[in-house]
């Protein structure tokens, strides 16, 4: 099983998601069902395959969501400047002049552009261990290879 890095705030979004949907979503497609079920003929009924397609979506996402929060490490933002760059750690590298900063999240929070780049992408898994005033040579999945010099680390 792969380690899923979570800030808290996205722990906690996720497992509020999983409530709804085991809550509120479930008895929703329930009550779909029921209704479905109670207008007769289900070989022809759309409402009923349309709520099964619903049923099995829902189902699917909470199975991914449980497993996926099976084994979480909850991403602490280091206080320690200048250290090792790890999952949790702020960044600020150039490349080519031009400054960048990029926060080193799980994968199920990246968002390139917003700077959140997954510990798993490219470009996190090269300034993994790196530290300030080294210089990291990405390997881009085009074959293109990119330099950045860290400049600081939070």
């Amino acid at each position: 099983m792969v380690k899923q890095y979570l800030t808290k705030e996205k722990l906690e979004e996720l497992k509020k998601e999983l409530n709804e949907l085991k809550t509120v979503k479930r008895i929703d497609i329930a009550e779909k069902l029921k209704r479905a079920k109670e207008l007769g003929d289900l070989s022809e009924n759309s409402e009923y395959f349309e709520a099964r397609e619903e049923q099995g979506q829902i189902e699917s996402r909470i199975f991914e969501l449980e497993d996926m929060l099976k084994d979480v490490e909850i991403i602490e933002k280091s206080h320690t400047a200048g250290s090792i760059i790890k999952v949790g750690s702020t960044i600020e590298a150039s490349k080519d002049g031009k400054k960048s900063k990029f926060f080193i999240v799980g994968s199920n929070e990246a968002n390139p552009a917003d700077g959140f780049i997954s510990n798993e992408s490219p470009l996190g898994r090269s300034f993994l261990g790196k530290k300030k005033g080294d210089v990291v040579l990405i390997h881009l999945p085009t074959g293109k290879k990119v330099e950045y010099k860290v400049l600081s680390v939070e």
